[in-house]
């Protein structure tokens, strides 16, 4: 059933958009499917083939300064902790307006948060797991708000700030208070290499009880690949650090390594990624891609994970 609303949901936008189509409004469809097979040392888990996340995007132009996007996100439903249970769920990642002028743009609606959008556009391995400070539940990709981003000129860098429910696009809202996110990056040099990040995210869990995550973040971009290194602070109900290091090198045109540890210090936890990538030609515009890799975390028990994972987006 709930497949069954989705694709009349789906159908229902399509249409309306075609009618508004023939008056100037310009619109796209595409779509991302992630796909993975698992294996788990030493077999604590069954094999499993899994369709972890399926996007549709619709977006487009109603002029040339005010733009949308919608995207219904089907995934799987998590029990306790990062553990997927056998459902699938349907809701909004995406649906808001944007308008542009100039170097400035400003959004309304369920959007991308500042930080987890604009590391995983230099990261590129999203669809084999969150990243570090998504992964640990300190931060969401998507919330519900307003938010502006202005370019710096000559390409020095950018800044983006939002003021948000809080709670994530998968959560319901749970107090009045509301979460200031605020994103700043600089290059030193104009054109690629070194970006040095500030994030700083202010919010409150209940009453008086403030949620704060600091971070600081510096990437290297070459033709040969990207690199980064992440230092965290969180403070909840107690305070939490831990740093994650990435570094994704080109073999050459279609053959890229994945490299990562994450480290929560705070926790005694630790993660380490270790994977090698195929990029299938495709049309500009489209990704094809499958990873082979080994997923091995440690906290009170070790666990192991071998998969194969894919993407395909258009």
């Amino acid at each position: 059933m709930r497949f069954t609303s989705f694709l009349t949901g789906c159908l229902i936008t399509l249409c309306a958009v075609t009618a508004y189509a023939e008056d100037g409004v310009t619109v796209k469809l595409g779509g991302t499917i992630f796909g993975e097979y698992t294996v788990s040392d030493p077999g604590t888990r069954p094999t499993s083939f899994q369709i972890t996340r399926a996007y549709l995007n619709i977006t487009g132009n109603v002029n040339p300064r005010v733009s949308f996007r919608f995207t219904p996100d089907i995934a799987r439903e998590t029990g306790n902790g990062s553990t997927l249970s056998g459902s699938q769920t349907y809701r909004l990642k995406y649906a808001y307006a944007q308008y542009t002028v100039d170097r400035w743009w400003i959004r309304a609606g369920v959007q991308q948060t500042p930080y987890l959008d604009f590391v995983e556009s230099l990261y590129r391995f999203r669809f084999q797991g969150t990243l570090f400070s998504e992964r640990e539940g300190f931060l969401t990709s998507s919330d519900t708000g307003v938010s502006a981003h202005y370019n710096l000129a000559n390409d020095r860098g950018d800044i983006h700030a939002g003021y948000y429910n809080g709670e994530g696009y998968s959560k319901m809202e749970t107090n009045d208070y509301k979460a200031l996110q605020v994103r700043a990056t600089f290059r030193p040099l104009a054109g690629k290499g070194l970006r040095l990040t500030a994030f700083a995210d202010f919010d409150h869990a209940d009453g008086d009880r403030s949620r704060s995550r600091w971070i600081a973040h510096a990437t290297y971009e070459t033709s040969r690949g990207n690199a980064g290194l992440e230092f965290l602070r969180a403070r909840d109900q107690m305070a939490s650090r831990g740093w994650s290091a990435w570094a994704t090198p080109r073999l050459n045109s279609k053959v890229q390594a994945l490299l990562r540890y994450d480290a929560m210090q705070s926790s005694d936890k630790s993660r380490d990624i270790v994977g090698v990538s195929y990029w299938f030609p495709t049309p500009k515009g489209t990704t094809a891609a499958i990873l082979i890799n080994r997923d091995h975390s440690r906290a009170i028990t070790d666990d192991t994970r071998y998969g194969a994972h894919l993407v395909l987006t258009f």
